[in-house]
């Protein structure tokens, strides 16, 4: 039986729909707290109940609006340590500055350290986050992190549409290593794609894919995608060498409106992703299924409160946690 009865859950704008899930899953209220921006661009946040000595824990993805919701965290982590809070987690599902993870060009910042120092500054004492773009990103915190996965629930799905004559695709080396742990955990055979990416346009080319696909249904994977043109160049890429049904698995959804258009006019068939990011673009839009990972994240904070092990969870994720996440996104599989 877990106890959490000195916990507090607070949202914040970005996180309101993933911290009610939670809620949910653990038998919370979530706390009440307020979020206001003035005409001029500033950001007022305040908390409406007592967080003295309780373990304060804050929802807050940096995704479809990265600079307010930066900013938001920092004003939050202030407030809590103001108003006497024990400890202050930041629940962080996406961490959109984790692209900026090093200085691969002259006179350009290492934005993620900056942020990662910046959070930890204004009161930070632990974070939780789900698929960093990189695994050294944890590096760059000093203070603990757990490092959670999508694939466990991911592949829950996918085991549950059907993986029949199916082949997992990588859409480039870099993430090899990550669509290697879906093939293990569904036993299929990995694919990669040769992808060259040479401004900061979020256009990326395909220029050869590794791997027999022809006749194979593809599921491609991938840890995010915002102009969806790397999703939609590799389907293409596949169909051209005989692949047949496409499917996209996301850990991360941020796509733009663009991006949304050029999917639905693609060869891919579903984008099955997490709810780490609330996007409105994705809304209503029949080729894209969301699953929700809000479960896990209230099982580890549950497993870190109780001092139960959290690693335990990806090597079989529990029943409980997977019915909660297909339940709370309405996915009928």
């Amino acid at each position: 039986m877990f106890e959490t009865a000195n916990i507090s859950i607070f949202a914040g704008s970005g996180g309101h729909t993933m911290a009610e899930r939670m809620c949910r899953y653990m038998g919370k209220t979530l706390g009440s707290c307020e979020v206001i921006k003035f005409s001029e661009g500033n950001t007022f946040v305040r908390i409406n109940e007592s967080v003295r000595d309780r373990d304060v824990f804050l929802v807050q993805p940096i995704g479809m609006n990265s600079n307010d919701e930066f900013v938001e965290i920092l004003f939050w982590m202030d407030a809590f340590k103001r108003a006497n809070a024990l400890t202050c987690t930041l629940i962080m599902p996406y961490f959109g500055y984790g692209k900026g993870d090093k200085k691969d060009e002259p006179r350009v910042s290492i934005r993620a350290r900056v942020c990662a120092e910046c959070m930890e500054l204004a009161g930070a004492d632990r974070f939780v986050t789900m698929d960093l773009h990189a695994q050294q990103l944890q590096g760059f915190f000093k203070r603990p992190m757990d490092h959670l996965y999508a694939y466990p629930m991911l592949t829950e799905v996918i085991k549950r549409v059907g993986t029949e004559n199916m082949v997992v695709v990588s859409p480039d080396a870099g993430y090899a290593k990550q669509a290697r742990k879906f093939a293990d955990v569904l036993q299929l055979p990995i694919a990669i794609g040769d992808k060259t990416r040479v401004d900061h346009s979020e256009n990326a080319q395909v220029l050869e894919v590794i791997g027999d696909v022809k006749g194979k249904n593809c599921l491609i994977v991938d840890d995010f995608t915002i102009s969806g043109g790397t999703l939609v160049n590799l389907a293409e890429s596949l169909k051209a060498r005989g692949a047949l049904d496409i499917t996209a698995m996301l850990s991360h959804n941020i796509i733009s409106k663009s991006g949304v258009e050029k999917i639905n006019a693609s060869p891919i068939k579903v984008v099955y992703s997490t709810d780490t990011v609330e996007n409105p673009n994705i809304i209503g839009q029949e080729k894209f299924k969301a699953v929700s990972v809000a479960p896990m994240f209230a099982e580890t904070i549950m497993r870190f409160y109780n001092y139960q092990s959290i690693n335990s969870m990806f090597r079989q994720l529990p029943d409980n946690v997977v019915k909660a996440g297909l339940s709370f996104t309405g996915l009928d599989l």
